[in-house]
This record gives structure tokens, sequence and C-alpha cells, in this order.
């Protein structure tokens, strides 16, 4: 019976420590996870994933902040494969997080490193629409960067390895021995004609030096010039006042010229006028005097009784 008592004791012992394993597995595997990590979806599309697995490394600056959780093929974006990452909640990830996949070069194995968004940025916590998890763009690693710039060095230093081999074609060097044999020829001549060049460069000098002159005289013979303008200019200008008085007492002696004829013209018409009445008064004499001298007998003898006037008698 003490024996019976004891196996049963020791089973009851192994059952609780069973169960309170279990127990503490499923807490650490389910809710402890869930409170001390946050979630996030990467897409990756740019970048290989090799040496990536389950449970590899996420980093910050180089310290472990999480794991990767899983991963699938993205069936909305064309290429793309969806890594699911857990970070633990005391490394907060801000607004502008880029992430990209980092490889040990001596081992190979991958692993995913984040680059944090400005502190100034609010914390990555939205999941867009159609996700489950906030979403961590991707970025490019200095390795990356480095290999995009040595390939595009390859490709300029192709370029140019190109453009060289065009240059130094046979039709080129043939074009360019030309050139160096007449620039040759062209220095041989200019040697040879050493004292003419010097002749030349001094009769440039020369010239340049008389016409250095020349604008000096024609400075100054402007100046004079301008001092004679000037000096005309305010002679035409007393000219012109001269002439305005002239012009102003011509009018004056103009107007009383023209009053004194108008004076003259009204004299002589009255003038003509008694004249003219005084000739015909001496007409009206002559006629009278003519009737009697057209008859002599009536200036002898007087007139006849026919030609008295009325009130007339003879004597």
């Amino acid at each position: 019976m003490e024996t019976e008592g004891r196996y049963t004791l020791v089973g009851t012992l192994v059952l609780a420590v069973v169960t309170l394993m279990s127990v503490a597995i499923i807490w650490l595997a389910g809710a402890a996870d869930t409170i001390a990590y946050q979630t996030y979806t990467i897409y990756f599309k740019q970048q290989s994933l090799d040496g990536l697995a389950v449970g590899s490394p996420v980093k910050m600056r180089g310290i472990k902040i999480g794991i990767v959780d899983g991963y699938r093929f993205a069936s909305n974006q064309e290429e793309a494969v969806a890594v699911v990452v857990r970070i633990d909640e005391g490394a907060p990830i801000h607004d502008g997080a880029e992430a990209y996949i980092k490889r040990n070069l001596v081992t190979g194995i991958g692993a995913v490193e984040i680059n944090n968004g400005p502190g100034t940025n609010p914390l990555l916590e939205d999941a867009p629409k159609g996700e489950r998890y906030p979403v961590i763009a991707e970025g490019r690693s200095d390795i990356d960067k480095v290999a995009t710039a040595v390939s595009q060095l390859a490709v300029s230093g192709a370029t140019v390895l190109e453009k060289m081999d065009t240059l130094l074609s046979d039709e080129n060097q043939q074009a360019l021995a030309s050139t160096l044999a007449n620039l040759s020829e062209i220095s041989g001549h200019l040697a040879a004609n050493k004292q003419s060049l010097n002749d030349v460069i001094q009769g440039i000098r020369d010239a340049s030096d008389e016409f250095r002159f020349a604008g000096a005289s024609i400075s100054q013979a402007a100046t004079r010039a301008e001092g004679s303008i000037t000096g005309i200019g305010d002679n035409t200008e007393a000219a012109l006042k001269e002439a305005v008085v002239a012009m102003e007492q011509l009018q004056r002696e103009s107007a009383a010229v023209s009053a004194r004829i108008q004076q003259l013209s009204e004299t002589g018409t009255l003038e003509l006028t008694n004249v003219s009445r005084d000739v015909r008064v001496g007409a009206d004499a002559l006629t009278t005097a003519g009737k009697r001298l057209s008859n002599p007998r009536s200036i002898l003898f007087g007139p006849a009784g026919q030609q008295l006037g009325p009130g007339e008698k003879l004597p």
C-alpha cells in the first residue's frame, strides 16, 4: 500500500510539472509575443532574399530588435516578396523608415537592416488599407548603392573606351599624323621668317600707336568743335533776339504807315470830291458861255424877245 501511495504521489507531481511547463510554453509562445512585439510587413521587390530565413535577425544600427516571422510571395505586387517581421516594442519605428537586406560577407547569412525615419515623424502604427500590419518601405543598402555606382562607372568606362576606339581609328590616326606634319611645317616656316614676323609685329605696334594718337587728336578736335558749336549757338541766339526786336519795330512802323495812308486816302477823297464839284460848276459856266458865244448877235445887241427869261425885259 505504501508503494502504491508513492507512485500516486510521483505521478501527481509529474502531471503537475508537465501542466505547469505546458502553460509556461503556451504563455511564452502566445501572449508574451503579443505583448512584447509589434508586427510589420516589408515588400522586397528590388533586392534578393538569398540567405534570409524564418528566425533571421532584424537589426537597427547593428542591434538586434526583432526576428523574421515569415514570408510569402505577394499577390498584388509583381515579383514582390512580403516579409513579416516582429520587432520589439521598445524600438519605435517612425514613419519614413526603410528596410534592406544585409548579408555577412563570410557566411552569407542575411538579416533585415532598418534605417529608422526622422525622430520628428510620428510612429508607424496604422496599417494601410488592405494590409494586416503597418508597412515598412523597401530601401537600398550601401552595398547596393556602391554596386549601382560601379555599374554606372563601368557603363561610362565602356562608353569612353568606345569613343577612344573611334577616335584612334586608322582614318583619325592618319588625319592626326597629317595635322602634326602640317604643324611641324608651319613651325618651320615661322622659325625661318622670325625676323619678318618681328617686323610685322612692330608695324602693328606702330599702327596701334598712330591709332591711339589719332584718337587723342580726334578727341581734342571734338572738344574744340564742341566749343565752336556752343559759340555759334550763342551768336545765333543773340541774332535771333535782334531779329525779333527788328520785326517788332518793323511791325510798329508798318502800322503807323498804314494809318497815315488811310488818313491820306480819306483826305484825298474829300479833296477829289471838291475838285469834282468845282469842275462841274466850271463845266456849267463853260456850257453857258459857249451857248452865248454861239450867238454873237445876242452878245452885241442883247437877247431877242423870245430868248428872254421870265421877268426879263428888253432895254
